[in-house]
């Protein structure tokens, strides 16, 4: 979609084909049938604008409770965080009254911010300001922004109290990785710091973190619902420690504390933790608060005798742990009528799908298999969910019982 024909989708023609479009119900794969069928009645760009926007609103109702009166292209839709995240990151900001949005999109992060303040939305590109212009009224919240059309890294800083930059970290549609090739690059914040109190910066969640050890800056990896999602980096008075994993909707949230890796054989029950404790290396730090131990220091399994319910990690009750060996790991299977398992692994070569195939396994009962690594040996590990209790019951130490 070009800027021509978003606008003309806005106007009452546009609104027709947008509501003619509704009514085909479509698809990706019904798309170029759509706009076949849409031409008889409109332009071509039109109706494929038309169209366009009625499969991204259905991909955006995750995203956004108003995705229905919104507007987006393929590739904003795919780099805008939802509301979820936008609404607890702008709670940073409470303090301050004047924010800027640099790099603003189509308007998701401008959408929580001017709930409660007063908004400079900067964008380079024509079609996403217009988008985050429109997408504003629809939460009625345009009122309280001021949009400007300019490239941030030749602009003046305006009299800001705050600042959120989410810089592109796809570039001419390849993705970058590293922080000081996107668009813009990441050490343009140096120019801003002095001239604000606060400092957001979103960026990949897969980001290289030595890269940022020449930054004073927190850096907190969001989950949601389990799914790692984004990192954002806080500088100034939004700093409050030098790490976090916050985990969304519910809100939890971790910051480090001075503990020393403990190592145990496999015990009674294993955590795994949420993948932002994970990329925000605070896996001691959770197995202090669980009185556990990691089963190898270089595994992020944690394991203890007792059960302790914590948001930050999932739980299994483990039954039998020994040294990998395939026809005993069958034997086991077999052994406790176990037809159906689900493979986790974490350190282990060994492919879920191929172990499964091997295993050739008929049974009523169903485990979770973990390959992983012990003391640096190949390991296995059978178990289920914490609270689910098997026929045989008990935790069989295996190897450990004989050393």
């Amino acid at each position: 979609m070009n800027l021509a024909a978003f606008e003309t989708l806005l106007s009452p023609i546009g609104q027709k084909a947008l509501a003619a479009a509704f009514e085909l119900n479509p698809s990706e794969e019904t798309f170029l049938a759509g706009c076949t069928r849409m031409q008889k009645q409109f332009a071509l760009e039109l109706s494929k604008a038309a169209i366009e926007t009625v499969i991204l609103r259905k991909k955006a109702a995750g995203k956004f409770s108003r995705a229905a009166e919104m507007y987006f292209t393929r590739e904003a839709l795919e780099q805008s965080s939802g509301e979820i995240i936008s609404r607890y990151r702008a709670e940073r900001f409470a303090e301050f009254a004047a924010i800027g949005d640099w790099c603003c999109g189509i308007g998701g992060d401008t959408i929580a911010l001017a709930a409660q303040h007063h908004v400079v939305a900067a964008e380079i590109e024509p079609l996403r300001l217009k988008m985050a212009e429109a997408n504003l009224k629809a939460y009625g919240a345009h009122a309280r922004v001021r949009f400007i059309n300019a490239d941030v890294t030749q602009m003046s800083l305006p009299q800001l109290d705050a600042l959120f930059f989410d810089p592109a970290r796809r570039v001419e549609g390849r993705r970058r990785f590293s922080v000081e090739e996107y668009q813009p690059p990441l050490a343009l914040i140096k120019e801003w710091l002095p001239q604000v109190n606060a400092l957001g910066v979103k960026i990949s969640p897969a980001v290289n973190v030595h890269e940022l050890a020449r930054y004073d800056c927190e850096v907190e990896f969001v989950s949601v619902d389990g799914e790692l999602k984004e990192c954002v980096l806080w500088f100034g008075a939004a700093k409050s420690a030098a790490r976090r994993a916050t985990l969304l909707p519910e809100r939890h949230t971790l910051t480090p504390m001075q503990t020393e890796a403990r190592l145990s054989a496999p015990r009674a029950f294993l955590y795994e933790p949420d993948p932002a404790v994970l990329r925000a290396r605070l896996v001691t730090t959770l197995a202090a608060q669980l009185n556990a131990a990691q089963i190898d220091r270089e595994i992020a399994y944690l394991t203890s005798d007792n059960l302790i319910a914590t948001p930050f990690a999932r739980a299994f009750a483990i039954e039998e742990a020994f040294p990998f060996h395939l026809k005993k790991l069958r034997a086991r299977l077999r052994a406790m009528r176990v037809g159906r398992v689900t493979v986790k692994k974490r350190g282990s070569p060994i492919e879920p799908e191929a172990l499964v195939s091997q295993l050739k396994l008929s049974g009523p009962e169903s485990r979770i298999v973990f390959l992983t690594h012990v003391e640096g040996k190949p390991f296995v590990l059978i178990g289920n969910e914490a609270g689910q209790v098997s026929n045989e019951g008990g935790f069989k130490r295996g190897w450990f019982q004989n050393r």
